[in-house]
């Protein structure tokens, strides 16, 4: 990938400069609003680590690693759309391609919380699009 392309994100920002610095953690993410950007920039590039990592100890054993793969992997992923933010919560719309070729949007209402410096999502509510 090259580095100067536009994060995934749409923070209009070069991905270098913007999420890949969180995934690959050089930085953390400063805020909730961050971090769920930053997730989503790691379903594109398929990094089911960072998600794992990033997932709150309290819900991390409800997700698999292997299926964030899987689902990161089978959909094309298009846009990121931030609906509404808080300082814990941040509602957004991801725009994605299924594995049938068909639009989909996955809209959330997510929760985050910071524990010792660091942000983690803890769930979600989910609406249907």
């Amino acid at each position: 990938m090259n580095n100067t392309a536009l994060c995934f994100c749409g923070s209009k920002i070069a991905f270098q400069d913007c999420c890949q610095k969180y995934i690959s953690g050089t930085q953390k993410a400063p805020t909730a609003l961050a971090l769920m950007r930053s997730r989503y920039s790691a379903y594109v590039v398929k990094n089911a680590d960072y998600l794992v990592a990033t997932t709150h100890e309290s819900t991390r054993n409800l997700f698999s690693k292997d299926e964030i793969l899987r689902w990161a992997s089978e959909n094309q992923w298009q846009k990121l759309e931030i609906v509404s933010f808080e300082e814990t919560i941040v509602e957004f719309k991801a725009f994605f391609r299924g594995p049938d070729a068909k639009a989909y949007i996955h809209h959330e209402r997510s929760t985050f919380e910071k524990v010792n410096g660091h942000w983690y999502y803890i769930d979600g509510v989910f609406f249907e699009t």
